[in-house]
């Protein structure tokens, strides 16, 4: 996918509903590691092109990832000029990464229909006004550590889940496809 398609949202993915249905072990591990903190790290495009980093609160709800934020906040005005957005998962104290590191991209879409902005106010009860988007992802990647390999398991939409397996030697990685 072009970047042109990712900002004009041609080819631009799918929302967690369906890679939930396509992948739902795989997005059970990933909303349990969200789970896990309440805290996680979202990266935007600055006007300049160059990466922002900004504390969110992913909200997983109704079959939607949704990234809600203060109004006039820096990162909704990135994501209003260019959807493309990083998240990452708090990995917690320590190292031992218990669940894996976890990370989606994809576009965010601004929601700005009232229903649904009045609907998710009376769930999460946000301080208002704030902006909401709904994530459509186009990429979900968890590592994790099995001794004495690191794991890298990557999903995108249309493809299966390829499960990556790297020693700590030359040998070369062990790629697995697991179809759909």
């Amino acid at each position: 996918m072009t970047s042109d398609e990712l900002r004009t949202g041609a080819g631009a993915g799918v929302r967690w509903a369906g890679f939930v249905a396509a992948r739902p072990e795989a997005a059970e591990r990933v909303e349990a590691r969200f789970a896990a903190y309440r805290h996680h790290v979202l990266g935007t495009l600055r006007r300049d092109g160059s990466p922002r980093l900004t504390g969110i609160e992913a909200d997983f709800r109704a079959g939607e990832l949704w990234l809600g934020m203060m109004a006039g906040s820096r990162k909704a005005l990135d994501l209003r000029r260019d959807p493309r957005f990083a998240l990452h998962a708090n990995p917690g104290p320590g190292t031992d990464m218990a669940g894996g590191d976890v990370r989606v991209a994809g576009r965010a879409v601004e929601v700005t229909d009232p229903a649904v902005l009045a609907w998710y106010a009376g769930e999460t009860k946000p301080p208002e006004p704030f902006h909401l988007f709904r994530a459509q992802l186009t990429e979900v990647v968890r590592t994790y550590v099995e001794d004495p390999c690191i794991v890298l398991e990557t999903w995108r939409p249309g493809g299966p889940l390829r499960v990556i397996r790297r020693g700590n030697g030359d040998e070369p990685p062990e790629v697995t496809v697991v179809p759909g």
